[in-house]
């Protein structure tokens, strides 16, 4: 006789069949009966046994409600373009000759551990080199970059140049 075969002996199909009834998950059938989750769900596929769909719902939603919270990351509000402009535009009422009229005070620098949303993240030098960091000056409310590196990053398309 298989393992298989011992494992599902009539008292457990009927305790399986109970346990289904009573609206437990697979997992907590398995845990019951003391075999695995997918033996649990053979075993129902075999016997014919299925939820209606508005069940698995809210098995699902009540198995989220019990997961822990501390893994997921508040979701941030993102900026749209055209807000975007709004604040560049409040920012430089009057646009520069050139970026390099714009003044960038020289900021402390910070490594990518230092970095936070109270620093400007624009690059310095090349990423690898020994002296690389980020500006760390205090950016733009709703930018990721100071006044003046805000204003090379946002630069109108007719002023770019290479």
């Amino acid at each position: 006789m298989s393992a298989t075969g011992a494992t599902w002996n009539p008292e457990r199909v009927e305790q399986l069949k109970r346990c289904f009834h009573a609206g437990l998950t697979c997992s907590q059938i398995a845990r019951e009966i003391g075999v695995t989750r997918n033996a649990v769900i053979g075993k129902m596929s075999r016997l014919g046994l299925s939820r209606p769909r508005d069940v698995l719902g809210r098995q699902l939603r009540r198995a989220a409600e019990l997961r822990p919270k501390a893994h997921r990351r508040p979701k941030r509000s993102r900026v749209s373009i055209f807000t975007q402009q709004e604040m560049l535009i409040a920012a430089f009422p009057e646009p520069p000759s050139g970026a390099e009229d714009v003044p960038i005070h020289n900021g402390s620098g910070c490594t990518l551990l230092e970095l936070s949303q109270a620093k400007c993240r624009w690059p310095i030098n090349n990423p690898g080199a020994d002296d690389f960091c980020y500006c760390g000056n205090e950016p733009v409310k709703g930018l990721p970059y100071c006044v003046g590196h805000a204003r090379i990053a946002y630069r109108p398309a007719g002023r770019r140049s290479a």
